[in-house]
């Protein structure tokens, strides 16, 4: 067998050793963790002469205690990390912890505990938990969130941003408690009612000052995937919440003389618009309202305001609106159309008003054929009798009718078409012109937490906004506060923290008393990785930047497509920008898991009693058992439900290749003769060259469960093959090969039988088995026999038999020489490898 390293003595060579023990991982597993720790085995440092490999998988928030979701995440990726050092790749794979956030919060106020000591806590439990899958994490550069050496360079991030105009404040709504006099955060409204989770009162909005980062400001290239390897639904996820829209901004009035806005991506329909319909939280909404409409209109805005952006676009929810009494003029035709509100109508999209074209858009001819509005057809529909009563609106192409200067015109966006030609003549008249928009919005980072990063600004009467100077930072949190039951913020009630000087005049002043969204930690915690101790601008070693980045493969849940993961490409990006980082993308190649389900086939919850606690498992099988039953048991992009019946296969398994490994249970050398000890030699070598090729390929393809099933066959067939290869060095050759194949999935009882079997230190520190196609090849193959198209007989050939010796064995097959019943073949076709097809 072809490889590039020594294989080991036989077991014989170790004098003394006793091997009669079964397979315990309760003795082996901590054993190998304890050593690897204390070597630094999986240190990650700075090696010009090694390809370098940075693997990364999304970092666990300090709840408590790891879930099996952690370890279906974390322990593949680890797998695969282990394959690629291996390989020879200089391999970082480090571990942190995103610890800022609200949970703590709520312990603080439920437990009378301070929320860094309940998150510290935490973190020192979930390491030991984390030190028992035996991954390969580099602890040296463990980062953690809420660490004041952290959250300095996340400070120090935001008055870069700052600095360079992508942070600004303005007014925004937040959801708001009346009794509690707090803000909540989207986990604390609860039920349909929208109700505080604490007091149960009824959440409204409230608008607040805010920051914002200025992301649209990235758009379009956030929507350019070029040369990056990330799963289609991701993207496509990114590009439909990014929402680029082509159409045209147009202008109404209101009788009034009030300029009202809307874009819209079919400008073409504008003469069929017969009403318009304003977001309730419009600015105009209260000025344009007639006295007679007040108390209606006002009673809709506080009921739409208390529902979230997703009930009000709903697609099955019942379309409701209030006419406010006011009418607008629209610019192409001055008709006059009424001016209604309705909840479906977003303020944080477009502009918050729309032209309604009931004749060619469902849902304005749903609310038209409800409130009894106009419906005027502009698109002819092919074919159709232009006196016919619509039954439904008809937003495919046709012709313009009733549509003044572009009637006749091809509907559609193409040249010459009705799209192009309704933007040129609003430009002409002065009532709008092309435009792109984006349902993306800018990021709002502020929250009425303790438990964040400080915003580092300070206000000043003379100067305003002030950022916090580097040699100021970080502005830590005060650990001397006081909770409330109602959740508001300690930082707002701390009698001093608050107080300050301004740094540009000595003035007295005043700290923002909000903290940052923890997704501004995590955008950045890869970087943090490089160099987590370093301390000076900007929070990494540049000379590890340069060998490390960016990230090679990223591993984590699809379900942070639209946030995580677009905050972090964000924040590259203009940091690439403010010259602090280089390249267009953190993250070159991104895979996602799927779900591990209860038992029940139910996702895991304590209520529903089918949480599967991984420490138990690891307690009852071990985590090498642990880890290939996750890889084993599923298709690692889809997941699936818990199954304590078929972890069993895999326990049986590294049974059985522990047992392979025993010398007391070889069969005593020259057993078997020199011709079936030479057979299982070439079947034994090539079953593991084959396991070579397809675990290789499997690696790089994320396919963990075909992996560990190979492993299992070449394993059955290395115990089929046993007892001719007593002794023999084609078994060592053999055995040593499943061990390699073995490590990264099952990485302990691998480095156990490894040094028992007089292997140099670490097998984890071994080259990968070099595949040998040759070795690999079948010496016979099957080929099928046909009668005139019809599978009569199958033979077994030597693999490289020719053509004509192919076509005379098929000729002579019993079943070819039945259906031919003596007549004489018009041809006989040989498809190589596969089929002779004898034509009668």
């Amino acid at each position: 067998m072809a490889a590039n390293t020594e294989t080991p003595a036989a077991p014989e060579a170790k004098a003394g050793r006793a091997y009669a023990e079964r397979y315990d991982p309760k003795q082996i597993e901590p054993k190998w963790q304890a050593r690897w720790e204390t070597d630094q085995l999986y240190r990650a440092v700075i090696d010009p002469s090694r390809p370098k490999y940075y693997a990364l998988t999304m970092l666990p928030y300090p709840s408590g205690d790891l879930h099996i979701g952690h370890w279906y995440a974390m322990t593949p990726s680890d797998a695969r990390a282990r394959w690629l050092r291996m390989r020879g790749y200089n391999v970082m794979f480090p571990i942190g912890f995103d610890a800022f956030g609200l949970p703590a919060e709520n312990a603080a106020i439920q437990r009378n505990i301070h929320p860094a000591t309940w998150t510290y806590a935490n973190i020192a439990n979930m390491r030991k938990q984390l030190r028992s899958m035996g991954a390969t994490w580099d602890w040296e550069r463990e980062a953690v969130s809420s660490d004041p050496s952290y959250y300095k360079w996340t400070q120090w991030i935001f008055t870069q941003l700052f600095k360079h105009g992508l942070a600004y404040k303005k007014m925004a709504a937040v959801d708001w408690c009346p009794k509690d006099n707090t803000t909540l955060a989207r986990e604390q409204v609860i039920g349909e009612n929208r109700v505080c989770e604490r007091c149960k009162t009824p959440v409204v909005k409230k608008n607040l000052e805010q920051w914002f980062f200025r992301i649209t400001k990235y758009a379009d290239e956030l929507l350019n995937f070029v040369g990056m390897d990330w799963p289609e639904p991701v993207r496509l996820a990114q590009t439909n919440w990014i929402g680029r829209s082509e159409g045209a901004n147009v202008r109404f009035t209101s009788e009034q003389g009030d300029p009202i806005e809307v874009f819209t991506t079919r400008p073409d329909t504008l003469w069929g618009a017969t009403f318009m319909v304003l977001a309730p939280e419009h600015p105009l909404v209260a000025k344009l309202t007639t006295p007679d409409r007040k108390a209606e209109v006002e009673a809709y805005v506080a009921a739409a305001t208390r529902q979230t952006d997703i009930q009000r676009e709903a697609t099955d929810k019942e379309k409701t609106g209030v006419f406010i009494g006011a009418y607008a003029v629209n610019p192409v035709n001055q008709a006059r159309i009424p001016i209604w509100i309705a909840d479906y109508v977003l303020i944080t999209y477009g502009t918050g008003a729309i032209m309604a074209v009931p004749a060619h858009d469902q849902r304005d001819f749903d609310f038209a054929k409800q409130y009894g509005l106009d419906i005027r057809l502009v698109v002819q529909p092919p074919g159709a009798d232009p006196a016919a009563e619509l039954t439904a609106a008809w937003p495919h192409d046709g012709v313009m009718v009733n549509s003044g200067a572009i009637n006749g015109v091809p509907a559609g966006k193409g040249e010459g078409q009705s799209v192009k030609a309704a933007i040129a003549y609003l430009k002409k008249i002065g009532a709008g012109a092309g435009a792109v928009t984006y349902r993306l919005r800018d990021w709002l980072i502020s929250r009425q937490r303790y438990w964040g990063a400080p915003i580092p600004i300070i206000y000043c009467p003379e100067h305003g906004q002030v950022p916090v100077p580097d040699d100021q930072l970080p502005v830590e949190l005060p650990m001397d506060v006081e909770w409330r039951p109602t959740g508001e913020s300690p930082l707002k009630l701390h009698p001093t923290w608050a107080k300050t000087t301004c740094p540009l005049c000595g003035r007295p002043a005043t700290r923002d008393t909000d903290t940052m969204d923890t997704f501004m930690c995590s955008s950045w915690y890869h970087l943090r990785y490089l160099s987590p101790k370093f301390d000076a601008p900007p929070g990494f070693d540049q000379d590890e930047y340069d060998y490390w980045m960016p990230v090679d493969t990223y591993t984590g849940g699809a379900e942070h497509a639209t946030m995580h993961l677009i905050y972090t490409r964000f924040f590259h990006k203009a940091l690439r920008d403010m010259g602090v980082v280089e390249g267009h993308e953190p993250m070159m190649q991104l895979r996602n898991q799927g779900q591990i389900l209860g038992p029940d086939g139910q996702r895991m919850s304590t209520s529903r009693g089918n949480v599967i606690d991984p420490d138990e498992q690891v307690n009852a099988f071990g985590a090498d058992t642990v880890r290939a039953y996750l890889m084993f048991g599923y298709q690692w992009s889809e997941g699936g439900p818990w199954s304590t019946e078929n972890i069993q296969g895999v326990v049986r398994w590294l049974h059985k290749v522990w047992a392979l490994g025993q010398p007391e249970a070889q069969p005593p050398a020259g057993a078997a003769s020199a011709e079936a000890q030479a057979a299982a030699a070439v079947a034994a070598r090539r079953a593991v060259h084959q396991a070579i090729k397809k675990v290789s390929d499997d690696f790089e393809a994320f396919e963990f469960n075909t992996i560990v099933s190979t492993l299992m066959e070449l394993t059955n067939t290395l115990h089929k093959h046993r007892p001719a290869l007593a002794g023999a060095p084609a078994w060592e050759e053999a055995y040593t090969a499943l061990l390699k194949l073995m490590a990264p999935i099952t990485p302990h009882i691998t480095e156990e039988l490894w040094e028992r079997r007089g292997g140099a230190y670490s097998i984890h520190q071994q080259s990968w088995p070099v595949y040998d196609a040759a070795a690999a090849a079948e010496a016979h193959i099957t080929i099928v026999v046909q009668v005139n198209g019809k599978v009569r007989d199958r033979i077994q050939a030597a693999a490289d038999i020719s053509a004509e010796a192919a076509k005379a064995q098929a000729l002579a097959s019993e079943g070819a020489v039945k259906f031919m019943e003596g007549k004489t073949p018009r041809s006989v076709i040989y498809v190589p490898g596969r089929l002779v097809n004898i034509v009668l």
